[in-house]
């Protein structure tokens, strides 16, 4: 199980089971009345918990991106966190307005109410009783906000940069649901593990959503800069972008890919870095291929002397393994980080051994040259496949070619079911699943 799995899983179970240790599901007699009322709360708990994990995942912490494996596979967990969100708030609307609409249809029957006991209320949880009415509206409006943000950022059709502004926006829905969940979550919880819990991952969730909402994501990985040279392959309607840094940035491996903001209003986007770091040069290259409005807008609106910001390096497809031999598998442009290798290995003279296959749909014979110029400085086996001339890449003419591909690791970069697809024969075949590398590079 991956890392970032096993959080998800932790932390599902963590936040259902100490609820349980403090209340039921079950409650005595049992009926649709008494069940809505602890099932609001469980679900209200399941659905500020994930959202709490989800908005400190957005703040792409070092710390955590080390251990869950690269960014990547960090925005593929806040994504399920916020699906679950989604589920949770979802469930937990229904049953707490879903059930008055009920009533009032005549479909349930609301049972009379019996005197209540004489309370003796701390000075704490008098204030928040006081504050229950308009919690519940402020957490009912919250939840329309964010829901429809949420939606919206599943829908891979809604252009990214407004995505990205959209998204933002999620921050002041959560604060919102903060305050809904501090003053209506039973008071009775914060005396237990459950409490404890929310209550830390509230207080870490708050203090990300300020953050974001201040615009301090990724600040102390931002370096200032330029564009040197921009170069077209008008045939496979890629760029190659040249950036000159000012001070500051502190290198970045091969394999890792960095944000690029090419303008104020337009929204930074992630890009795999083309090149080996060199301190005193002080350059990076991205290539970019049309994909979207904004990858086709580049290839017409980048210019030399044009200000840039970067900010990075990020993710953990470093190459780095103790592997007799390595075997590259790039789509389309998910080649960009190999030839980061290639260019890092060409400089080392490091001795591994290493196939990269390169499968693609356009072939422009320029950017071919340079790919094989950088694969013989390197000393890299490369072997073309053309969509429509040769024939397709699978695991089995891999495995046919590579004789002891069982010692190999394997790292592709590219469409991510055709990964799944090679990695499933792969593991199927007799390949430790922990020796195939994946580079997911899905940002939303």
């Amino acid at each position: 199980m991956k890392s970032a799995t096993r959080l998800f899983v932790a932390l599902l179970l963590a936040l259902a089971g100490l609820w349980l240790l403090a209340d039921t599901l079950l409650p005595d007699p049992f009926g649709w009345f008494p069940f809505r009322g602890v099932f609001v709360q469980f679900s209200g708990a399941i659905a500020i918990g994930v959202m709490s994990m989800a908005m400190i995942l957005a703040m792409r912490s070092r710390w955590l991106e080390s251990r869950l494996n690269g960014l990547d596979k960090m925005y593929r967990l806040h994504k399920w966190l916020g699906i679950t969100a989604l589920v949770a708030a979802v469930s937990h609307w229904w049953f707490a307005l879903g059930t008055k609409w009920m009533v009032g249809w005549g479909w349930l029957e609301r049972p009379a109410r019996g005197p209540r006991p004489e309370e003796t209320l701390g000075l704490i949880e008098g204030f928040f009783r006081q504050w229950r009415g308009f919690a519940e509206s402020v957490g009912e409006w919250a939840f329309y906000i964010a829901a429809a943000l949420m939606i919206l950022a599943l829908v891979k059709r809604f252009p990214y940069h407004w995505f990205k502004k959209t998204h933002t926006l999620l921050a002041l829905g959560y604060l919102a649901l903060v305050f809904h969940s501090v003053v209506l979550i039973k008071f009775e919880y914060w005396t237990q593990p459950i409490g404890w819990l929310l209550g830390l991952l509230m207080l870490g969730g708050s203090i990300s959503g300020v953050l974001i909402l201040a615009g301090q994501v990724g600040r102390s990985r931002k370096v200032k800069g330029h564009i040197e040279k921009v170069e077209a392959f008008p045939e496979m309607r890629t760029v190659a972008t040249t950036v000159l840094l000012d001070n500051g940035w502190d290198g970045h491996c091969a394999g890792q890919f960095a944000f690029l903001k090419t303008g104020e209003k337009e929204a930074p986007h992630p890009f795999t870095i083309a090149s080996a770091w060199n301190p005193q040069e002080r350059r990076l290259t991205f290539i970019s291929k049309a994909l979207g409005d904004h990858t086709t807008r580049m290839l017409d609106e980048l210019r030399a002397g044009q200000a840039v910001t970067v900010e990075g390096p990020y993710g953990c497809f470093d190459f780095r393994d103790q592997q007799p031999r390595q075997v590259w598998i790039g789509a389309g442009i998910g080649i960009t980080p190999f030839i980061a290798r290639m260019k890092e290995l060409a400089r080392n003279n490091d001795q591994q051994s290493v196939d990269l296959y390169h499968c693609v749909a356009d072939v422009d014979e320029k950017a071919l040259e340079k790919l094989q110029e950088d694969a013989r400085a390197a000393g890299i086996n490369l072997h073309l496949v053309v969509s429509g001339i040769d024939e397709r890449l699978t695991a089995a003419r891999i495995m046919e070619q590579i004789r002891d591909w069982k010692n190999a690791s394997f790292w592709f970069c590219g469409p991510t079911g055709f990964g799944k697809s090679l990695k499933r024969d792969m593991t199927n075949a007799g390949l430790d699943a922990d020796l195939f590398h994946q580079e997911l590079f899905e940002m939303r």
